[in-house]
């Protein structure tokens, strides 16, 4: 996975929606995807999957994205895309909520407003680029997006988009640009401090992302708590 900053927002995550190139997928079974959602069934009650500064991402938040995710593939042709499943796609929806909340945080501390028809314009295009709405379901399901994730998703593009128009016409060079923005992103996650509940995997502060952990695997087998 080359992560949102080679392929859309950033640090691993759903893949940029209007690339022909994500379209050429392995074979993965629908079923899979469904059997995901069957042993997440005992999770709803682990709380706070993470915090970032006074912020806080639910158990509630991170597993209805998955919860939608999975809904949606049942629902479309999957037998040719390559869909992550199990821990990988509950860690990959947990850090995508952190990216939201993370250039959000950015937006505002830089005074960068995201207004309602801008986001609404870029969902336009993105219909228009993935053959109308009617694809649009089969679009988002390659991406790994939710529906209801779709304008936040949107919303934090154009952030980026902003913070590399703000560095480009400081001198830094198109080839940098993005690395540039992963650093920003990587500087303001770190300053607003992450905890990653144990169940969902640990903090790597470096990279900025939530990776495997020793005890990750309980999050997807049902809990007596």
């Amino acid at each position: 996975n080359g992560g949102y900053f080679s392929s859309g927002l950033g640090i691993h995550g759903p893949r940029r929606i209007n690339d022909e190139s994500e379209y050429k997928m392995k074979k993965m079974l629908t079923a899979l995807a469904i059997a995901t959602g069957l042993l997440l069934t005992g999770c709803s009650g682990v709380g706070t999957a993470l915090t970032l500064g006074d912020l806080k991402i639910t158990s509630s938040q991170v597993l209805t994205s998955v919860d939608t995710i999975l809904e949606e593939r049942a629902k479309v042709d999957t037998t040719q895309m390559q869909l992550e499943t199990g821990e990988a796609l509950i860690r990959n929806q947990l850090q995508f909520q952190l990216l939201i909340l993370g250039f959000d945080a950015i937006a505002k501390e830089l005074k960068i407003e995201i207004t309602n028809s801008q986001v609404e314009s870029r969902r336009a295009s993105i219909v228009t680029d993935v053959g109308g709405e009617d694809s649009l379901p089969n679009a988002l399901v390659q991406a790994s997006i939710a529906p209801a994730d779709l304008n936040p998703y949107l919303r934090a593009t154009l952030i980026t988009e902003q913070l590399a128009k703000a560095l480009t016409a400081t001198g830094v060079a198109e080839a940098d640009v993005q690395l540039r923005v992963q650093e920003l992103f990587v500087a303001k996650v770190n300053e607003l401090k992450v905890i990653v509940n144990p169940r969902y995997g640990k903090w790597d502060a470096t990279t900025a992302q939530v990776v495997a952990g020793d005890v990750a695997s309980d999050v997807v087998t049902p809990s007596n708590e």
